[in-house]
């Protein structure tokens, strides 16, 4: 005879298949539960976080200990998802660690300088010369820029050109123009450490000391800055990635020093129409990974000066802390990067395009 149809059976056999599918799920739970400890003790013992021997020695015990019915096979596959899943885990808690990235869920940090701050409120301009020529340069910026309340002054007193034979800078002696330029204007100082050896120096003369795109994988220089006791302007490598980007600001805050604020200055790409490509979905982006503030350096993303206003609106209208722009008494005399730097006049014309943004609200 056939056997009959219990209405109730197919209910019975979900309602044990739930009741499973919840033990193993508070087995693997109890298992994530055990994830700090053995991290704690991995890291007393100085052991990887992840071991892949390990991994291949637990898979032997299963495929030992199976009594089918899943063949061997399937009892690997299922396992190494199941040890992939901790692996994404360990690394999700790992990031929980990180001093700048949003996975920390506190406040965004706000970057102190003098009495000025950048992050948060009205975003700011960063102006001045590529490079610091001459005392009589320095002071007709920084008068000019000063007058058309502009805060930050900026100037390469150290200067890492692509030519050994290219200007490379006043040294110390451009560094006691900008401390005296910015004493005089009230303004604050943004000038670049390009090696631990100057570190110091520059910390003395600046208010903020900046790492350049070439040295945002110098680690050695990282930790120097970070222990310099100044604010950090960090700028993207023009091959970095986003993420390295982040772990490069990790090494300053790791080293102690939360002041950081991160500048896109654009990337390589083939175009050639711009020195580089402004990666202006950097900005969202980095809001998104960070805490930390975002300027954007218009001037080196485009190599040019007659698209540097279109540039600056852009990066502030995807909410940008502040732009960077260089400027210069004559362009066509400047010793470095005379095509992207706009002369008094024109950036004073830029200035007012970028008034409705810069106004209080």
């Amino acid at each position: 005879m056939p056997r009959r149809t219990d209405p109730g059976e197919l209910e019975r056999l979900r309602h044990r298949t739930s009741e499973i599918n919840r033990k193993i799920l508070d087995l693997l739970n109890e298992r994530a539960s055990m994830l700090p400890a053995i991290q704690e003790v991995k890291a007393r013992l100085r052991l990887e976080g992840y071991s892949p021997a390990r991994e291949q020695e637990m898979l032997e015990e299963l495929i030992t200990a199976n009594p089918g019915p899943f063949p061997d096979d399937a009892v690997r596959q299922v396992f190494k998802e199941v040890f992939r899943a901790f692996l994404g885990l360990m690394e999700t808690e790992k990031n929980t660690d990180l001093r700048v990235s949003r996975h920390s869920n506190l406040p965004d940090i706000l970057v102190r300088v003098g009495d000025r701050t950048i992050g948060g409120g009205t975003p700011v301009i960063i102006a001045g010369p590529c490079s610091v020529e001459s005392e009589e340069q320095l002071e007709e910026v920084a008068a000019a820029l000063a007058a058309m309340g502009v805060g930050f002054l900026r100037g390469g007193a150290f200067k890492p050109r692509t030519s050994p034979y290219a200007f490379q800078g006043l040294g110390v002696k451009g560094l006691h123009l900008l401390a005296a330029a910015g004493k005089r204007h009230g303004m604050a100082v943004v000038t670049e450490a390009v090696d631990t050896r100057t570190v110091h120096v520059i910390a003395e003369h600046a208010d903020v000391v900046q790492v350049g795109s070439r040295n945002m994988a110098n680690y050695e220089l990282l930790k120097a800055v970070a222990a310099c006791g100044r604010p950090v302007l960090l700028k993207r490598g023009f091959a970095a990635t986003l993420d390295e980007f982040v772990q490069a600001a990790e090494y300053i805050a790791a080293g102690g020093n939360e002041q950081i604020i991160l500048c896109e200055r654009g990337i390589r790409t083939f175009e050639q129409e711009t020195r580089f490509t402004l990666d202006i979905s950097a900005v969202p982006l980095l809001q998104g990974m960070t805490r930390l503030p975002i300027i954007v350096d218009v001037s080196h993303s485009a190599g040019r000066r007659d698209i540097l206003s279109s540039l600056a609106r852009a990066s502030l209208a995807a909410g940008a802390n502040g732009v960077m722009i260089e400027v210069h008494p004559n362009p066509a005399i400047a010793r470095s990067d005379n095509q992207q730097q706009l002369d008094i006049a024109q950036f004073r014309a830029l200035l007012a395009q970028l008034q409705r943004f810069l106004a209080p609200v």
